[in-house]
Formats: C-alpha cells, sequence, structure tokens
C-alpha cells in the first residue's frame, strides 16, 4: 500500500505506508477520524517517519509529513546503496533484521521496511520482520535497526585502530 510521491518543492520521497479508519458512534451516528503513517528520505541516507491524525485523510498525511521531516536521522551507505553490516533491532515487540546484498539483489522486504529503504536510498538489503504485522512498530524498529549502523571509518575512529 506504500505510495510515492515527489514533492516539487522538495527532494524528499514521501511514502504513505498505512492510512487507518477510526470511527467513533456519537448521537447522530458515526464520526469518522483518519490516522496516516507515513515515511520520508532523500535517497541519499536520511529517513524519517511520522503518524499523523486528522479528520480528513489529507489533513493527515499532511501533519505525518511535517512530523516525519523532523524526525529524519541519518544511515550510511556503502558500495553499490546497501547496508554496511548486519543489524537487528526491536521496538515493542516487532524485530527486524537487516542484511547488506550484493548489486543486483534489490529491496528484499516486507511493506514496512520496504517503504523505509527505498525513502533511505538502500536499493540492496535482505530483510525479515518477526512478531508483528503492526506497520508502526515495524517501522520504528527499522530505523532503530538503521540508527545502529556504523561504518568501517567510523569503527576506527571509535576504537583507535586499523581495521584492514
Amino acid at each position: 500500500m506504500a505510495t510515492d510521491t515527489r514533492d516539487s518543492r522538495s527532494e524528499y520521497i514521501d511514502k504513505t505506508v498505512q492510512i487507518k479508519r477510526c470511527a467513533a458512534v456519537v448521537k447522530g451516528g458515526r464520526r469518522f477520524s483518519f490516522a496516516a503513517l507515513v515515511v520520508v528520505g532523500d535517497g541519499k541516507g536520511k529517513v524519517g517517519w511520522g503518524y499523523g491524525k486528522a479528520n480528513e485523510v489529507p489533513p493527515a498525511v499532511e501533519k505525518a509529513q511535517k512530523q516525519a521531516n523532523r524526525n529524519m536521522v541519518t544511515v550510511p551507505l556503502v558500495g553499490a546503496d546497501t547496508i554496511p553490516h548486519y543489524s537487528r533491532a526491536k521496538y515493542g515487540s516487532a524485530d527486524v533484521m537487516l542484511m547488506p546484498a550484493d548489486a543486483g539483489t534489490g529491496v528484499i522486504a516486507g511493506s514496512a521496511v520496504r517503504a523505509v529503504c527505498e525513502a533511505a536510498g538502500i536499493k540492496n538489503v535482505i530483510t525479515k520482520s518477526f512478531n508483528t504485522g503492526n506497520q508502526v512498530t515495524v517501522v520504528k524498529a527499522t530505523i532503530e535497526a538503521l540508527k545502529r549502523m556504523r561504518t568501517q571509518q567510523d569503527v576506527e575512529r571509535l576504537r583507535g585502530v586499523s581495521l584492514a
């Protein structure tokens, strides 16, 4: 269900991962509200997520996009636009595993993880999501796994040694 839109006023990739409808029963019938989960990235290693709620779909998506732009994180990319190493992260009951892949593999992932990877500019990765299908927690776990990424140069600098 992830839809891709290039915003004309910016260079960001917006992917709507989920739109949920909530109904509140009131005296005159049902009152509907909508919640949108959006992933925003620049395709060059920056990605963020946002969750917006409103009485109509377009304002909910707009709120989520604004929140996603504020919550951007940087992801190191290496080689053929892949991640530097294996990573696994949990958020709530969501457990996401990310593995680097050779050029030409593509993004092997479910819809929520795929939206995050494509928005970040990751072109070759193998992923697996465990324990839950809740797209909100899966997106949060994916971003947590990407936050843990370190390049070889970062590790050498932190340890003070050369890893050749």
